[in-house]
Order: structure tokens, then C-alpha cells, then sequence
């Protein structure tokens, strides 16, 4: 069965996050790096000041390498300016500009890697273009039910995928 992933573009106000960073390879990442700091943080969630939505928290992924072989992973949860005053010990706080993405919903039933198929073709059928990914921009961001289990091999999100205006 062909899977289907509705897509639309967005655009999110600048906001500022407080949370756990990771830094690793893609094979790092597969063997649990990046489900390690996401439990970490739901076990640390109330140590975070003024978060705006406690439903959910993000997953910001970021080039650290060039190449392409590694990455920066955030999992943070959305502050209010004043939760900005106070970052945890250990934790960071992470700045991100207004910007526009290509979004979709992936449910659990979905293959994870066709999901993101999925949106990448629909952002060049539509005629968007993602941002450069030179240096260590972010290259897109996933939120998370603050509820659900890292470890679950059937995870639902919803991806976010920077692009440009037409």
C-alpha cells in the first residue's frame, strides 16, 4: 500500500527552547544517542522554567560536519520569554528565527524514512526550495508527544523541514 503524508507550509514565529544537546554520527544516532537524551529530558521536564506547551517538545537537528556525516540534535521544549532567565545546569538554550517549513503529520503506521521521502518530493513538486545546507543550519525539526516513548518503534511526529519563499 502507497503511504500518503498531507503536507502544507507554515510559517513559525521565532521562539526560544531550553533543553539537552546531542552531537554524534547518523550511526550514532541509529544505535539510541538521540532517544537517550529524549527520555533524559522527559525525566528532567520540570526542571525547565516557563514552558509554553508542555504537550509536546522538539528534536532540532542541525549540520555539525561537512560532508554531511553528522549532526547536532536539540531535544528541548518551547519557553516563554520569561523561562528564558534560568537555563538548567547541563542543559542549553537554543535560539530559533521565524521561518517557514514544509510540514507533515507521520502516523504510526508509517515508514519513517518514506514520510520523509514523501515531504522532500512534495517540497520540489510544489516549487519551495529548502535553505542552504552549508555550515551548521538547521535542517529540520520533528515534535514529539512529551508522552510518548523514545523507544517506540512505531513513534508519531510531526516533521518540519525549513524552506525558502518562492
Amino acid at each position: 500500500m502507497e503511504q500518503a503524508n498531507e503536507a502544507a507550509v507554515v510559517t513559525k514565529q521565532a521562539f526560544y527552547a531550553i533543553g539537552l544537546r546531542w552531537e554524534g554520527t547518523f550511526a550514532e544516532a541509529g544505535e539510541g544517542g538521540i532517544r537517550e537524551i529524549h527520555q533524559e529530558l522527559q525525566r528532567r521536564q520540570e526542571e525547565i522554567p516557563g514552558i509554553a506547551d508542555s504537550s509536546s517538545f522538539y528534536g532540532l537537528s542541525y549540520h555539525a560536519y561537512p560532508g554531511g556525516t553528522g549532526f547536532v540534535h536539540y531535544a528541548v521544549f518551547e519557553v516563554s520569554d520569561s523561562g528564558r532567565d534560568e537555563v538548567p545546569n547541563g542543559m542549553v538554550m537554543v535560539e530559533v528565527p521565524t521561518m517557514k517549513y514544509a510540514k507533515c503529520e507521520h502516523r504510526a503506521e508509517q515508514d519513517v524514512g518514506q514520510s520523509y521521502n514523501n515531504i522532500y518530493a512534495w517540497i520540489e513538486q510544489q516549487g519551495h526550495m529548502m535553505l542552504p545546507q552549508e555550515g551548521k543550519g538547521l535542517t529540520h525539526f520533528e515534535i514529539y508527544p512529551s508522552r510518548q516513548d523514545p523507544y517506540s518503534t512505531h513513534p508519531e511526529f510531526t516533521i518540519m523541514i525549513p524552506i525558502l519563499d518562492k
